[in-house]
């Protein structure tokens, strides 16, 4: 696909894993409407996708993850309104049933913060800096880091975090919870793909059912969690029958 100003999103699948890659590297990854609608496509194709396992979130380049939105994209909103019924990109990352993992380098700023927040694992090179910039700009962030700093950090520190705005290091958000793989310059791509194939290596009923259980535990009440993994845990039986089943019946047919 040809780039363009307003940049690109792309599905990549090599296997049973897909890569989802933001591809606007001169503006260091920053996302724009259209890359908006894309990131939805993006993840809409590999839910529905019976090859894809997991999916990993990577920036092209090697200067950034994601910069967070494009501030002059924001102002072709005609008016509040407008925005509020926007395109958005991180409740399709969050519906994501297969296991998601960000691969991030360089800034991971905003929108991009939110991303690597909405997905399940975190792979991080040692040089990368976050932040959550937009209390500067005059308004908070409507992506997620407030729902999802506050359970990754805690209370206090995503308040200090989303209060000041200010930028914290890969090793404060590894200190602090945020980050699963605290790795070399250049290694978090490799770690994430081998991360990635190891998950993608189990039953990808198991992995999905492994992933709802875990959101789960975040809404549901502990009783309301155990109902919903025990279920889970018939689905999974269930299909372990079925295969069993087809191994039977080929077998007669043979």
């Amino acid at each position: 696909m040809t780039q363009t100003d307003d940049g690109d999103v792309r599905l990549e699948i090599e296997g049973n894993i897909g890569e989802i890659v933001l591809d606007r590297p001169r503006k260091h990854n920053a996302l724009t409407p259209h890359m908006y609608k894309q990131i939805a496509a993006c993840c809409a194709a590999a839910n529905d996708s019976p090859d894809v396992r997991v999916v990993i979130f990577r920036g092209a380049g090697d200067r950034a993850f994601c910069a967070g939105s494009d501030i002059k994209a924001l102002e072709g909103y005609e008016d509040f309104w407008a925005w509020r019924n926007r395109a958005d990109y991180i409740p399709p990352i969050l519906d994501l049933r297969k296991p998601a993992i960000a691969a991030v380098k360089g800034w991971a700023l905003g929108g991009g913060l939110e991303i690597a927040l909405a997905c399940d694992l975190r792979v991080v090179a040692r040089s990368a800096t976050f932040a959550a910039p937009e209390v500067q700009l005059g308004w908070n962030g409507a992506g997620g880091a407030a729902q999802h700093l506050t359970r990754l950090c805690g209370y206090g520190q995503a308040m200090r975090l989303l209060l000041t705005g200010d930028r914290f290091s890969a090793q404060e958000a590894s200190d602090l919870g945020m980050v699963e793989w605290l790795v070399d310059d250049g290694e978090e791509l490799a770690r994430a793909r081998q991360i990635a194939d190891q998950i993608a290596a189990h039953s990808s009923v198991a992995t999905q059912a492994v992933k709802s259980a875990v959101r789960g535990a975040m809404d549901l009440t502990v009783s309301q969690g155990l109902r919903h993994e025990n279920e889970l845990m018939s689905l999974c039986f269930a299909k372990v029958e079925q295969a069993k089943l087809r191994a039977s019946l080929d077998g007669e047919i043979e």
